[in-house]
């Protein structure tokens, strides 16, 4: 039987591990430029029927690029949120440099792992790509979670301004 830690560990943590093992398998070769472009290809000719070839591998690679940082962002986010509820209050003091670190580090790992992959190339331009999306899950996370400090406060006997 699970102690109600051992769920709380289970539901801060099991998501931001299911999406580091989501974007290592969009690193491989299922989702490679070749991959994707079967997908995003015939959907913008439907879209802009009259595009041109030049526009449609710009776009292709615009969209490649905005999926970077979407999936670093979504793990920003998720790091911020298991981080900052953690048990170990070192970690819930620190959350914002253990998410960075972890961005960081994942980031350079997946890139790291893609230059394995034939059908991919490993590139520290993506990982900084990467890593900016991580920092705008980060600062959307520290964000809402001030306001949310800031309702909390007010909601308590707080003064707000008008």
């Amino acid at each position: 039987m699970m102690t109600r830690s051992t769920r709380e560990r289970i539901w801060r943590y099991a998501p931001l591990i299911v999406w580091m093992a989501l974007i290592t398998f969009a690193s491989s070769n299922e989702l490679s430029a070749d991959n994707t472009s079967r997908v995003i290809g015939p959907l913008l000719l439907w879209l802009f029927p009259n595009i041109t070839e030049e526009s449609l591998s710009l776009s292709h690679l615009l969209v490649r690029k905005a999926a970077h940082l979407a999936e670093y962002a979504v793990l920003g986010l998720l790091a911020a949120r298991a981080f900052s509820g953690s048990a170990a209050e070192f970690l819930r003091q620190r959350w914002l440099l253990a998410s960075l670190i972890l961005i960081v580090l994942y980031a350079l790992l997946d890139e790291y792992h893609q230059s394995f992959v034939v059908s991919r190339t490993g590139s520290l331009y993506d990982s900084g790509i990467d890593i900016a999306g991580g920092l705008v899950g980060l600062v959307g996370f520290a964000y809402f979670r001030s306001r949310a400090v800031g309702k909390l406060r007010r909601g308590r006997g707080g003064h707000s301004r008008t």
